[in-house]
């Protein structure tokens, strides 16, 4: 650490004071720099060396050499000017360009979940569930408005990471727009929106000048539970259009929901302060079925029916039939380590014997109330064909989740190594034993160490990890030789992963120089063929955010299985994964149906054997290795 590093956290620490709130550090956080045009093409032919034979890498060199010494310059002293006068050059540009802008549908191509506990099953009563669940998302609300969240550290609490993210957790949609979307935050809401079996229903969350209690929200949900009354003509499904294609639902909702009770029905559902889904189905991790119903569990929360679930809402909060809990949220307003912070917040509350929230049921209390909709035929039919595009995208999405267990960070730190970088080349291993080939492989980093940093790319299909590759390939390479490439390997993927982090990497520069070349109206080849090259392996590491509320060497039974995405390229992987205590990393495998190159299970498969084959290069007595 550098001595003006150093000077720069002693004097955070001073004028943040003891107690520091969620937002103390933000106006001390450094601006992201922009790397130099020079740097940026060296990494970046770097990176792609070990994808191309001679012929393509000296076309790419050519376009490179030639991008740095003309174009680059020029769009780099455009972008250099806006990082002088924004918190952060990339961030906007990112939130508009790579989401808000996109007109296919958000379900499964950008939305993600998370999981609940895997083995623990607080209560088995759904409308308990729900209530202390609510319950703790208002209160972390709460906190979260009067700024008394702790700030989110690195480096044993030495180093702060920007909090911009949690701004529009709650109170917050996405609405559509015919060329763009856009966030719609509230600054106050008072309400929830409740979907059960095709009805919605707007629930209160204060009475009597207080927020309400978990057993009085748990009343709520009983009595939306037992309301028998039938959906509205068009009602039931009608979430199906935040689930499809974002220009109809942008059309739809000009043309029906400007006026009258649509648009009152329709506010309350985009104010709410989040949206929750009482799922008539059952879903949990199943001993007897660990594959089919985990797999089952994560397409219920990536998609679920289509049309039970409001995909523009910042998060949806679902709770089934049998207790179990999970996320759906939103993309464009934070990354998923913000949402992982507080999905496991609600179970500090507890439950009676009998699975009921603590405390009594209030008299007086006034019910829900049911929304009112008044959708015409010419609506139902546009809702008809969003579902339709969405059952296709749903049906499509091939997922499998497994626990590996086998081993975990506790034996992968006794050789030495990173997880994180062990694990990247284990996908590494595993995915050329699937194809045959390596790929442009993208790992989600952040650059919250910057004010308003979201996240950069690691490009972990490195030369050094394909030589590893192609050592653990053939039957003839010594073992001490394997072990070299790995060290070698796992340390050049330690340095990206760290430069990434640091503002030193190449894809949001890349990105915004592109963005830089559309303004000016000005075609770069170079720009245009790198930023069509597909991530046909997408991965990304869920970082573990309960330890505060359940230690997991005393605790081994509340362990998260984590959460998961959709596949990005047709013809790909999706991949999340989640390192909890020392020997359990659980898996979140997503790709396509239709596609001929990809099949989820096998590729899990390929990755437990990846796994195993890389430590029994430490030659470990069998009793560490389960």
């Amino acid at each position: 650490m550098s001595l003006s590093t150093k000077i720069w956290l002693v004097l955070v620490k001073l004028f943040s004071g003891r107690k520091p709130m969620l937002y103390s550090f933000q106006t001390s956080l450094p601006h992201l720099p922009v790397p130099s045009v020079k740097d940026t093409m060296k990494r970046y032919l770097e990176s792609v060396r070990p994808l191309m034979d001679d012929e393509q890498y000296n076309r790419m060199e050519g376009l490179a050499k030639d991008f740095e010494k003309n174009l680059g310059p020029k769009l780099q002293w455009y972008l250099k000017l806006k990082s002088w006068w924004t918190s952060n050059y990339v961030t906007d540009w990112w939130e508009e360009y790579v989401y808000l802008r996109g007109r296919g549908p958000i379900m499964v191509n950008s939305n993600y979940y998370a999981m609940d506990f895997l083995y623990v099953f607080p209560t088995h009563l759904q409308a308990a569930r729900a209530g202390n669940s609510i319950h703790a998302l208002m209160l972390y609300r709460r906190n979260l408005d009067r700024a008394q969240i702790k700030p989110v550290y690195l480096l044993e609490n030495r180093v702060p990471l920007c909090s911009a993210q949690w701004e529009r957790m709650f109170n917050t949609s996405r609405l559509p727009g015919q060329e763009t979307d856009v966030i719609q935050h509230v600054n106050e809401s008072k309400h929830i929106m409740v979907y059960h079996r095709g009805r919605y229903f707007k629930v209160w969350m204060f009475y009597d000048g207080r927020l309400m209690l978990p057993r009085e929200i748990e009343q709520q949900m009983e009595r939306i539970l037992a309301d028998k009354s039938e959906p509205l003509p068009g009602e039931e499904k009608l979430a199906a259009l935040t689930a499809g294609d974002r220009v109809p639902w942008a059309k739809a909702r000009e043309m029906f929901f400007r006026k009258g009770k649509n648009k009152q029905s329709l506010d309350a559902v985009e104010k709410a302060a989040f949206f929750v889904t009482l799922d008539d189905t059952e879903q949990r991790y199943e001993p007897d079925n660990p594959v089919q119903s985990l797999d089952n569990y994560a397409k219920s929360l990536l998609h679920g029916k289509c049309y039970d679930r409001w995909f523009d809402k910042s998060f949806n909060l679902i709770v089934f039939k049998n207790g179990t809990m999970g996320l759906n949220a939103e993309h464009t307003w934070a990354d998923a380590p913000i949402v992982d912070v507080f999905i496991n917040t609600s179970n500090i509350l507890g439950y009676t014997e009998d699975g009921h929230c603590k405390g009594k049921v209030h008299p007086n209390l006034p019910g829900p109330l049911r929304l009112q909709w008044d959708i015409p035929e010419e609506c139902q039919s546009v809702i008809t064909s969003s579902l339709e595009v969405a059952k296709a995208l749903a049906d499509d999405v091939d997922s499998h989740i497994f626990p590996f267990n086998n081993f975990g960070k506790g034996l992968i730190k006794k050789c030495k190594t990173s997880p994180d970088a062990f694990i990247q080349i284990a996908l590494q291993l595993a995915h050329f034993r699937d194809k045959g080939r390596f790929c442009l492989t993208y790992e989600a980093s952040m650059t919250r160490l910057f004010r308003e940093g979201r996240t950069e790319t690691v490009r972990s299909c490195t030369v050094e990890t394909c030589d590893f590759v192609h050592a653990m390939m053939d039957g003839k390479r010594r073992r001490e030789e394997k072990l070299r490439l790995l060290h070698v390997a796992t340390e050049k993927h330690q340095m990206l992963y760290r430069m990434a982090m640091t503002g030193k990497g190449i894809d949001r520069h890349l990105f915004c120089l592109y963005v830089v070349s559309k303004y000016l109206g000005v075609d770069s080849p170079f720009l245009k063929e790198v930023l069509s090259e597909p991530w046909k392996l997408s991965t990304s590491q869920t970082p573990l955010q309960q330890v505060e509320l359940f230690d997991l060497r005393k605790h081994p039974e509340y362990v998260t299985s984590g959460g998961g995405f959709g596949p990005v390229a047709d013809d790909g992987y999706g991949v999340s994964y989640i390192i909890l205590g020392e020997d359990l990393i659980n898996f979140h495998i997503s790709s396509k149906h239709s596609s001929h190159e990809t099949d989820s299970h096998r590729f899990g498969s390929h990755i437990r054997q990846a796994m195993l084959d890389i430590m029994d290069l430490f030659h470990f007595n069998e009793n560490a290795i389960k």
